[in-house]
């Protein structure tokens, strides 16, 4: 695979997880959500609690507006310069001992990178939370190849050995409270047994005792990135404990799955981004780990390094001027905090990998509207426009909602006319 990915139509990927079938309208899924008074008072609880932490933070900052405006155009940038910069990183990486690697869709990022893992002759790895292994089914692709992926982000891992799947793009296991959280550790983990208690200090150190072994015996690992440096080569990952850090040290080799739009053009264009992020995520001023690295130093970190740039929906996204904004997103979460649709059905409602606001958006157009429940995900809204308030680079969402209503209904006209036709013979 070579850079000519960009522009090369992608193949659709399939999500299945859990009970919402992803060909079930929105609304029907958030009706039978509706009824889990546990989950939503899980939901209301924590995203109320990380959006007044959002507020303290941002406002300190008499500059915000303008940090949201740099985002913003910082963003629009590397759209409009995208292949240009792809093989600037590409060119950086390689210079610098690592392998880069093109996937157009879903099935050649999971061939690339488990045949990468079967050359290294493991039948486990270690994992660093990532959204973009989460939208290509990673796990599932390889289980089927008999190669474990081991959650290490505490979240992923609760929702990994609950048999369960992400509702929330920060904190996946958002819809679980404490308790639930302990019966899962007594039942899944060999470590823990019923003198477990739910504080959260207690759960932490189990979870810490589980992953010890794997950090220190897994040979490979693999990531996501928030950001690639253009400039340098260098990727970046940001996180709040220090799994992450972990992972892309100790492991002999390393794999990173980057969607294509995750650039920034140069390494200073980073300071906005270390300023906007952990604010609007977590309410921080700066995240407790940010990892860089740059290509491969001997003796030091992993002594191999691949990059797999995936496509799988992007180009198609990038085509539409109306709707490519949804390519900005830094994975923040903060749309999904504030959304009132979202606080009451939850993440699994929208069954997609990208759930609430941003997933409204985001989905429909890496796979298409026809595609499963997607034309319903744009309805899952009431437009009141706080999405976009708390945006940390100002994307439009209530606006891009109502293009791809629009979209939904010619496709849907489109249908109905093809079918008059060949009825008519």
């Amino acid at each position: 695979m070579t850079r000519t990915a960009l522009g090369i139509p992608t193949v659709r990927p399939v999500h299945g997880h859990g009970a919402i079938a992803l060909d079930q309208p929105f609304r029907q899924s958030a009706q039978e959500q509706l009824g889990n008074a546990q989950m939503r008072a899980n939901i209301r609880h924590a995203t109320h609690t990380i959006r007044g932490k959002r507020a303290r933070v941002v406002e300190e900052l008499p500059d915000w507006q303008e940090l949201r405006r740099a985002g913003s155009a910082l963003k629009q940038q590397v759209m409009a310069d995208l292949p240009a910069l792809l093989e600037q990183l590409e060119a950086n990486v390689t210079a610098r001992g690592g392998v880069v690697h093109w996937a157009r869709d879903a099935s050649e990022a999971n061939r690339i990178i488990t045949e990468l893992v079967k050359a290294k002759g493991v039948d486990e790895v270690i994992k660093v939370k990532s959204m973009a292994t989460q939208e290509i089914e990673l796990e599932e692709a390889l289980k089927a190849e008999g190669v474990a992926a081991v959650e290490t982000d505490l979240a992923e891992l609760i929702v990994q050995l609950g048999h369960d799947r992400p509702s929330h793009i920060l904190v996946p296991a958002i819809h679980k409270n404490r308790e639930q959280i302990r019966e899962i550790f007594v039942r899944e983990m060999a470590e823990t047994d019923e003198t477990l208690t739910s504080e959260p200090r207690d759960l932490a150190e189990a979870a810490r005792r589980h992953l010890r072994e794997k950090f220190l015996s897994t040979s490979v690992a693999i990531s996501g990135a928030n950001f690639g440096v253009a400039e340098t080569g260098t990727l970046a990952v940001v996180e709040s404990e220090g799994n992450g850090r972990m992972c892309l040290t100790l492991p002999e080799t390393l794999i990173t799955v980057m969607g294509i739009e995750k650039l920034v053009p140069t390494f200073q264009d980073l300071e906005v981004f270390l300023q906007l992020l952990p604010r609007s995520s977590t309410g921080e001023r700066m995240n407790p780990y940010t990892s860089m690295w740059t290509g491969v130093t001997e003796g030091d970190g992993p002594q191999e390094f691949h990059l797999v740039l995936l496509d799988n929906g992007r180009s198609a996204v990038l085509s539409d001027p109306e709707g490519r904004s949804a390519l900005h997103c830094i994975r923040c979460s903060a749309c999904m905090n504030v959304c009132p649709v979202y606080e009451q059905t939850g993440g699994h409602a929208y069954g997609s990998v990208y759930p609430g606001p941003i997933g409204a958006i985001l989905s429909p157009q890496l796979t298409g509207v026809e595609e499963g429940a997607n034309g319903t995900l744009p309805y899952a809204s009431s437009l009141c426009g706080a999405c976009y308030d708390v945006c940390p680079v100002a994307i439009d969402i209530p606006s891009i909602l109502v293009h791809l209503r629009d979209e939904e209904v010619q496709a849907a006209h489109a249908a109905k006319r093809t079918a008059i036709r060949e009825a008519e013979g």
